[in-house]
C-alpha cells in the first residue's frame, strides 16, 4: 500500500496517557513527510528523466537505422556507378577498336586506290612514251624518205643553187 506525504502528514496518533510525547511525534512525521515529499519529487523527476532518455534513445535508433540505410544505398549507388562506368569504359574501348579498324580499313582502301592510280599512269605513260616514239620514228622516217628522194632527185637532176643556205635555215628555225 503506498502512502503519500500528505496521508503522512495529516495521520494521528491516538494519545494515552504516558504515551509518545505529540511534538516530538508531529516534528518527526513532518521530517519524515518532506523527506518522502523530496523523494517523491525526485522519484517523478528521474521518471520524467528516463521517459526523455527512452524518447531520445528512439530517436537516436531511428536516426541509426536511418543511417544504415543511407549508408547501404549509398554504397548501393556507389557499386552502380562503378559498374555503369566500366560499362562505359567497355563500350568507349570498343568504339575506339571499331573506329581504329575502320581508320585502318579506309587507309588501306586509300593506299590501293592510289596503287591503281600509280599503276594507271604509268600504263598512260608508257602508252604515250609509244605513241611518241612511234611518232617520232614516222616522222624520221619520213625525213630519210624526204632525204633520200632528194638524193635521187638531185642526182637526176641538178638543181640550181638554193635561194636559202643551210645556214640561214638554222637562224630561222630554233632548235633546242
Amino acid at each position: 500500500m503506498r502512502i503519500t506525504p500528505i496521508e503522512i502528514q495529516q495521520h494521528q496518533f491516538k494519545t494515552r496517557l504516558m504515551g509518545y510525547d505529540t511534538s516530538a511525534v508531529d516534528h518527526f512525521l513532518e521530517m519524515l513527510a518532506d523527506e518522502l515529499e523530496r523523494l517523491h519529487k525526485q522519484n517523478n523527476e528521474l521518471k520524467e528523466s528516463l521517459a526523455r532518455t527512452r524518447s531520445s534513445l528512439d530517436q537516436m535508433r531511428e536516426r541509426e537505422k536511418a543511417l544504415q540505410q543511407t549508408l547501404m544505398t549509398a554504397q548501393q549507388v556507389t557499386e552502380e556507378l562503378k559498374e555503369n562506368a566500366r560499362k562505359e569504359a567497355e563500350l568507349v574501348v570498343a568504339d575506339a577498336h571499331l573506329e581504329g579498324e575502320r581508320v585502318i580499313r579506309d587507309a588501306h582502301e586509300r593506299r590501293l586506290q592510289l596503287i591503281s592510280q600509280i599503276q594507271e599512269m604509268k600504263r598512260q605513260k608508257l602508252s604515250f612514251e609509244g605513241g611518241l616514239r612511234a611518232l617520232i620514228d614516222n616522222h624520221l622516217k619520213l625525213l630519210d624518205m624526204d632525204s633520200l628522194l632528194l638524193e635521187e632527185d638531185s642526182s637526176a637532176a641538178q638543181l640550181p643553187e638554193p635561194l636559202i643556205s643551210d645556214d640561214d635555215i638554222d637562224e630561222q628555225v630554233d632548235f633546242p
